[in-house]
Formats: C-alpha cells, sequence, structure tokens
C-alpha cells in the first residue's frame, strides 16, 4: 500500500498537460517514462483522453523518415540521442493499451499510419542480420551510472523491434487491414529469429549477458519457444535473481519486465518477495528511508519525484490482486481473474473503474480457506481461476460453485479451478 501510495503521488505529480519525466527539473515528455507507466497509469486513472492528445503531438514530431524523438513535444533535439526502440516504441504501445484498458479503437485508427512509418524507420535501423543496436537501454541500473546496464542495449532494442511488430501486426487485423496484417506479422516473425540467433543459447537458456534484464526481456517480449526452452530461461533468471539475494538487479525496462515474467511462469512468490524487499535496491528502500514518490534512480542520488518505475503498481493490480484485461474484449469487456496467492500476504484488493462501471477483484486466506471475490459490472463477463487442491470442494456464496446462478465451470485440474461468471458479485472460497 506504501509503495501504492509512492506510485500514485509521483504519476499525477508529472501530468501537467503532458506526462512529465519530473515536475521541477527537466519537465520534458520522455517517452519512453511514460509508455513504462502507462498500464498502472490506465488503471489507476482515466488517461484516455490525455493519451490521445499526446499522440497528436508524436505525429506533429515525426520526421517523414519515420523517426521521433525522446521527448515529445520537443524543440527540436532529441532524435539522435534519447531515443530508440524502447522509448519510441511508446508510438504503438500507449495506444495498443489505451485500446487494451479502455476500448478506445479510434486511437488505433488515428495513429495507424505514425505506427507502420515507424517500423519502417525501424528497418532502416537493423543491421544485415536484422539487430537493432540503437538507442537508450536499461537505464538507471542500481550499480553505476544511468547507461551502465548489464544487459546489451542491442538485446532490449531488438526485442522491441520485433515487439512493435507484433503488436502492429494485431492492430492491423483489428482495424481489417488483413494484407498489413500477414506482411507485419512476417517482419515479426523474421526479427524474432534474429533475435534469437543473436542473443539466446537455447540449450542453456542463457541469454546474452545472463542478466536479470536480458532473462526477463526474453520472457516478457514473448521471445522464447515451448515449454522446455522457457522452464531453462527461467532457471537462469532465478538463478541470478538468488544471486542478488532476492533483490532486482535492473533499470527502468528490467525493473516492468522482471515481475511480469516472474509471474506468467508461475513464481509470482519470487516477484513478491522482490517487491517486499526493504534493503537496497529496491521500493521498499525507498520508504524505509522516507520517500513519499517514486525516484529517478536506486540510490537517490538523481530525482526523487519520477515515474518510470511505476509500473510495480500494474503488477499489484495483475501479478498479485490477479485483475487483467482481454485482449479479445477490449476496455474489460471480459476480463480474467487470475489471483496471486503467495506465502507471506494474507490479502490483496484491487478495484478499477472501467467505462463499464467498478470492477473489484481481490481474495484472502484465512484458517486454510481461500476466499475470492469479484465484481462483475453489468454488460460484463468475467473468467475466475481459483487456485486450489481440490477443485470440487470450490463453493460461491455458501453452495456448490457450478450451482450458483451466472456462474459455469469450464475447467478444473492442475492446481485450479476455472469459472466463466456473467455481471455480478461472487465469493468463492476453497480449501487451500
Amino acid at each position: 500500500n506504501e509503495i501504492q501510495a509512492l506510485t500514485l503521488q509521483a504519476t499525477v505529480s508529472n501530468y501537467h498537460h503532458i506526462p512529465t519525466d519530473c515536475p521541477h527539473r527537466e519537465k520534458n515528455g520522455w517517452t519512453g517514462d511514460a509508455h513504462l507507466s502507462a498500464e498502472q497509469v490506465l488503471l489507476n486513472h482515466a488517461p484516455m483522453t490525455a493519451y490521445a492528445k499526446w499522440m497528436a503531438d508524436f505525429r506533429d514530431a515525426q520526421r517523414p523518415s519515420g523517426q521521433l524523438p525522446g521527448i515529445v513535444p520537443t524543440g527540436g533535439w532529441g532524435y539522435n540521442w534519447g531515443s530508440g526502440p524502447a522509448w519510441d516504441s511508446a508510438c504503438i504501445l500507449i495506444p495498443w493499451y489505451t485500446y487494451l484498458y479502455a476500448g478506445d479503437r479510434r486511437i488505433l485508427e488515428d495513429n495507424y499510419a505514425m505506427m507502420t512509418r515507424y517500423l519502417e524507420f525501424l528497418g532502416t535501423l537493423a543491421d544485415r542480420d536484422g539487430i537493432v543496436a540503437f538507442g537508450l537501454g536499461d537505464w538507471c541500473p542500481p550499480v553505476g551510472g544511468a547507461g551502465d546496464h548489464a544487459c546489451p542495449t542491442a538485446l532490449t532494442s531488438t526485442a522491441y523491434y520485433y515487439a512493435d511488430a507484433d503488436t502492429v501486426a494485431r492492430i492491423a487485423e483489428i482495424l481489417g487491414r488483413s494484407a498489413d496484417a500477414r506482411r507485419l506479422r512476417r517482419l515479426a516473425a523474421a526479427v524474432k529469429a534474429a533475435f534469437r540467433r543473436r542473443f539466446l543459447d537455447a540449450g542453456t537458456g542463457r541469454l546474452a549477458s545472463a542478466s536479470q534484464t536480458a532473462q526477463a526481456c526474453a520472457l516478457y517480449q514473448g521471445l522464447v519457444e515451448g515449454p522446455d526452452e522457457r522452464a531453462r530461461v527461467l532457471a537462469v533468471l532465478l538463478t541470478e535473481v538468488a544471486a542478488k539475494n532476492g533483490h532486482l538487479d535492473c533499470g527502468i525496462l528490467g525493473a516492468k519486465y522482471l515481475l511480469h515474467a516472474l509471474t506468467a511462469c508461475g513464481r509470482t512468490d519470487v516477484a513478491a518477495r522482490i517487491v517486499q524487499q526493504t534493503t537496497f535496491p529496491g521500493w521498499g528502500h525507498w520508504i524505509a528511508q522516507g520517500a513519499t514518490t517514486l525516484w529517478e534512480s536506486w540510490d537517490g542520488g538523481t530525482s526523487r519525484i519520477h515515474h518510470m518505475f511505476s509500473d510495480v503498481s500494474a503488477w499489484f493490480y495483475r501479478g498479485l490482486a490477479g485483475l487483467n484485461p482481454d485482449p479479445d474484449a477490449p476496455g474489460f469487456r471480459h476480463f480474467i481473474v487470475r489471483p496471486g496467492v503467495v506465502p507471506g500476504i494474507e490479502w490483496a484488493r484491487a478495484e478499477h473503474r472501467s467505462l463499464y462501471g467498478l470492477i473489484e477483484c481481490g481474495w484472502a486466506v484465512e484458517e486454510g480457506t481461500l476466499r475470492v471475490t469479484v465484481t462483475v459490472p453489468p454488460n460484463c463477463t468475467a473468467t475466475v481461476h481459483v487456485p486450489t487442491a481440490d477443485a470440487a470442494g470450490v463453493e460461491e456464496s455458501h453452495g456448490p460453485a457450478e450451482r450458483a446462478a451466472g456462474v459455469r465451470r469450464v475447467a478444473a485440474g492442475a492446481g485450479e479451478a476455472v469459472f466463466e461468471v456473467a455481471a455480478g458479485r461472487y465469493v468463492f472460497t476453497a480449501p487451500r
């Protein structure tokens, strides 16, 4: 809750017409900071119209070549330094997140030409092997200067090249541009193959540098194939986390990848331990020093009111409380509840004011019983995963879950029971 409070304060303090990096010093619209924060902003606030306006500024700032600056708006600088795929991808990811969380198709339509022009520009930066080495990388790691990150910039930049192509292919399909979608899927496949050739040892699961950011990047961006390879990449990541005594060792890119990648791989427990650390480096260490907002660097030596490390709040919603949007039914018309029940945490609760109404999602463990509560607004549905070793023993409002009004069991086994639910409020209980 304290980390959440810091996040909210840092976010509102940095939205003055545009999402700035800090309100007291540069006051620039750094694009990387903003897209790394965008998911938590969309969950905690309602920035849809502000994002739509800022994307118009992106269109104004884009050069005919497709190149973008690292700050928007710009007085003319930031095109050849302070930019690169890990920053410029805001032109694709912020419209996509706005569509995902708010169901806004218009923002995709308005910015589609900008996105495709930017992808064409990225192609001019790739070498003959398909690798993009330009740009800023995992900015502000715990040790060294802002650019002294262990993960190669070429790795994160190429990963964003793939993610951008893959995302715009999905957008093209949504907009009915099937020919574009096929072409972009081929591009994404080619970039993915190039990434894997250059950076991944599939036999050992090690990425170049084998840093936390590198390992988590491959998992988060979808560059790992198959469960066996995924397990090997995860094993190296867990070793790297253990080597840091359960702490993160990432800059702003890795801090976003790490928690979500661990959760997606079934290690929410490790992610939770990282977040709960109160010694350097970590969010808890900032709190222990009296922080009231998020900081720019883990050691606190620079700005002490930044939002670029704020995606931890999105992880609270998605990884811990378990509230996740469904790309096939954007705007939470349908959503997925997957509680992140972990040892040492007794409860988690989140709410989000969607365009359909209030969504509530939470869980608690009391005397060996798990309780999962969900509120689904009118005209919406949800898929609810209830983690339990006894799928047949799951109840809803003190009766067998499958007999409850609005509830339909769709799967059971593998440590969980899965239900589809209609609009309403539900209380599931299950033995732990």
